[in-house]
């Protein structure tokens, strides 16, 4: 598992007309190989009149797998600029698919791979761009005494509270970057006087989105 990534979190459409050519980007987040290409096989079912369905999707949390479609578009001048964007802005488990309709003026090469890096980047401009965290949540339970101190330390140490539970003592559940969690512990304990119990419940990848904290 890698740290964080960044990824789409809510797909988005964008469209720019160069030389009366439309080019119109819809940007979708994807986990597999099959979803992508199911994906674009619903674009170009959606733009069938369209000349130019060019694709591109970015895929494993080390960007392991790159793939991208010309369709019929000359060589390099739209997949590759396309995917290149997608790189550049350092998304994985994302596809676009950029549909063409021709304005009847040719651009030249330089002209398309101008016009469907800029249609991507319209596309990804009206979408929701996430990092996702690996994570561990971390139970911790301490007495009425320690409330104060643990809220401190998780506020000064940006270390959310996801939720807390008031019995006989109180357990937080709090989400820790897995690169963090020893040093996390640590200061509970210090914090504590060792009194504090502390679990790893599960590690998962986690975002915050729109000031509240998603888990995957």
């Amino acid at each position: 598992m890698v740290e964080q990534y960044k990824t789409v979190y809510e797909g988005g459409t964008g469209e720019i007309v160069e030389k009366k050519s439309r080019f119109i980007a819809n940007v979708r987040p994807v986990e597999t190989e099959e979803e992508a290409l199911a994906f674009i096989e619903e674009m170009k079912k959606k733009y069938w009149d369209a000349r130019h369905n060019c694709s591109a999707y970015i895929l494993g949390e080390r960007q392991e797998q790159m793939r991208c479609s010309d369709d019929g578009e000359p060589s390099q001048t739209a997949g590759k600029p396309m995917m290149d964007v997608l790189d550049g802005a350092g998304l994985t488990n994302t596809a676009v698919v950029v549909t063409r309709y021709f304005g009847g003026t040719l651009l030249g090469t330089g002209g398309l791979v101008r016009a469907y890096s800029a249609a991507v980047q319209e596309g990804l401009k009206n979408s929701r761009i996430i990092t996702k965290y690996w994570g561990t949540e971390l139970l911790v339970g301490t007495d009425y005494n320690g409330i104060g101190k643990l809220q401190y330390l998780f506020g000064q140490r940006q270390i959310p509270i996801l939720d807390a539970e008031y019995t006989d003592q109180v357990q937080f559940t709090v989400l820790v970057p897995v690169s963090r969690v020893q040093e996390i512990r640590k200061a509970v304990t210090e914090a504590t006087s060792g009194q504090a119990s502390m679990e790893e419940k599960r590690s998962l990848y986690y975002a915050e989105v729109d000031g509240k904290y998603v888990r995957f």
